[in-house]
């Protein structure tokens, strides 16, 4: 028969050996089931930048470069929808003739959203 004293010394031994191998396991096993999500989230990266930021910085340098082609005599949409002609030009600001008296304002550069093609139909010499 089995000695009862042999398996109790063995037995601390036995265990320590199936803890280690467990841990190995599970560290490899670990790493293996991350991968899938570490993929995802790289996709979730990928389909941010393409969808979100690209577009947006994209749209940025293209209103950058509008706002530095600015010029004397140029039609301008502003972003509070004031329509008006480019009559003067500093740094940081635009004068524009607005309206049929042809009034000044001066706008901040940033606040030009577009430059506009035709002319406006209400910006004519009025009739008498």
């Amino acid at each position: 028969m089995l000695n009862a004293n042999w398996l109790l010394e063995a037995a601390p031994e036995a265990a320590a050996t199936v803890a280690e191998g467990a841990e190995a396991t599970a560290k490899a096993g670990g790493f293996a089931e991350m991968i899938p999500s570490l993929l995802m989230m790289v996709a979730m990266i990928a389909v941010f930048y393409f969808i979100l930021i690209r577009p947006q910085r994209k749209k940025d340098k293209a209103v950058k470069s509008m706002l530095a082609a600015l010029k004397v005599g140029d039609r301008v949409c502003t972003i509070g929808g004031i329509y008006g002609t480019v009559t003067a030009l500093k740094d940081d600001t635009v004068t524009l003739a607005v309206g049929g008296p042809k009034t000044p304002m001066i706008m901040a550069r940033w606040a030009i959203r577009s430059v506009e093609d035709a002319p406006l139909e209400n910006d004519a010499e009025p009739q008498i």
